[in-house]
């Protein structure tokens, strides 16, 4: 039985890392071809997937930092993390415009200079 799951282990590794060889970028690969990257995967199960995922898992970690490293705050573990900006539209609760008018048009009926229409 565990031969079968030792079996299982490899080739879902080995199809996991020929996928994400696949979606890759060049500068992910080193600039080598995702047909040699894919190659020594096959060719060689558990060392070249071991080895495709020391290396693409660090050029990401690198992408990562240089991209955010002019606003990076730090995360508890001391690595920098800077937490990404939403570019569609802010629910009305979470956007600043919103709560500030709401809390204006609040104090106009709590001093009574509201514009005059009835409140239930």
């Amino acid at each position: 039985m565990a031969r079968y799951l030792a079996f299982v282990i490899v080739v879902g590794l080995v199809v996991w890392s020929v996928l994400d060889i696949s979606r890759s970028s060049d500068e992910e690969r080193l600039g080598v071809h995702p047909v040699l990257w894919m190659a020594l995967v096959v060719l060689v199960p558990v060392l070249g997937a071991i080895v495709w995922i020391l290396v693409s898992r660090g050029r990401r970690a690198a992408a990562r930092q240089a991209g955010g490293a002019s606003g990076g705050g730090s995360a508890p573990g001391g690595s920098t993390w800077t937490p990404r900006r939403r570019t569609g539209p802010v629910a009305p609760d979470d956007d600043p415009d919103f709560l500030r008018k709401l809390d204006e048009d609040r104090r106009r009926r709590e001093q009574g200079t509201g514009d005059g229409s009835p409140t239930s």
